[in-house]
C-alpha cells in the first residue's frame, strides 16, 4: 500500500516534470571539451539539451552513491565484526568457545 502511495504521490509528478523538461529542451546544443578551439569536431558532441541534463543528474547520483558507500565502509566493517562475534559464544566455565551456525543472508 505504501509503495503504491509513493509511486502516485512522488514518482508520477517527477515523471511528468521530466517529460515536460525533455519536450521543452529538444533543440540540439553543442558540447565541446576544447575551450580553445570550439569548432573541433573530434571533441564536440551535439545532442538535445535534455540529454545533457539527464546525464548530469545520473552522474551526480552515481558519484553521490559511491561517496556514500565509501564513507559508510567503517560501519559495515564494525557490523561484520559484531556479527562474527555474535556467531560464537565463550563459555567461561569450561573456557571453550562454542561456534553457532552462521545465519543465512
Amino acid at each position: 500500500m505504501l509503495n503504491r502511495l509513493v509511486v502516485i504521490v512522488i514518482l508520477v509528478p517527477v515523471a511528468i516534470i521530466l517529460i515536460a523538461l525533455a519536450v521543452a529542451n529538444r533543440t540540439p546544443v553543442a558540447f565541446t571539451l576544447d575551450p580553445f578551439n570550439p569548432g573541433n569536431p573530434g571533441l564536440t558532441a551535439e545532442m538535445p539539451l535534455f540529454v545533457y541534463l539527464f546525464l548530469a543528474i545520473a552522474l551526480g547520483m552515481i558519484i553521490g552513491s559511491i561517496a556514500t558507500w565509501l564513507r559508510q565502509g567503517r560501519y559495515r566493517k564494525v557490523a561484520r565484526q559484531r556479527r562474527d562475534d555474535a556467531g560464537s559464544i565463550h563459555d567461561p566455565a569450561t573456557g571453550k568457545q562454542t561456534a553457532l551456525p552462521r545465519p543465512r543472508a
